[in-house]
């Protein structure tokens, strides 16, 4: 297992992963329109130019990707995907390692999902995240969002005792 930087030509393997994964979510909201299902090759090869994309290599199949940027001092982290095969063996928990490393500056992360999204409220929560807002999108989907501060290299939480 190899976890590293996707780059543009990893798009339409991202892609397809990317509707497999969130054909769970749709079947919790009875919503099949999501914008994870609609997503064109265009716009994710489009979003490769303002977001940092991670994968999960095994066996020469990218098996979990995550996103995200820097927008001043949070790091905004978004789809995260696992294949369906490959999910509950700690690949998840992984690539927010991987990601919160690679933007290991940030002050804070931020991410959301929707609030039937158990397991995926579970996980993060497990990883430190906290509820700080709730977003009623339509009656069947409110979006929780979720963040986790950070204290930088070289920046402690603690005061100077001299």
């Amino acid at each position: 297992m190899i976890i590293e930087q996707a780059v543009v030509d990893d798009a339409g393997e991202i892609l397809v992963l990317q509707k497999l994964a969130y054909n769970s979510e749709a079947a919790l909201y009875g919503d099949y329109s999501i914008q994870p299902l609609t997503q064109t090759l265009d716009e994710i090869r489009a979003e490769f130019e303002s977001q940092v994309f991670l994968k999960i290599v095994v066996d020469g199949k990218i098996v979990g990707s995550v996103r995200a940027y820097m927008q001043a001092e949070t790091c905004y982290i978004g789809k995260l995907i696992v294949h369906p095969d490959h999910q509950n063996q700690g690949l998840g928990t992984q690539l927010m390692q991987a990601v919160e490393q690679r933007f290991d500056h940030a002050l804070r992360y931020e991410l959301f999902t929707g609030h039937r999204s158990e397991r995926n409220l579970y996980l993060y929560q497990k990883l430190g995240y906290t509820p700080f807002k709730r977003k009623t999108i339509t009656d069947d989907l409110t979006l929780v969002f979720l963040e986790k501060r950070n204290s930088p290299p070289g920046i402690s939480d603690t005061a100077d005792p001299h």
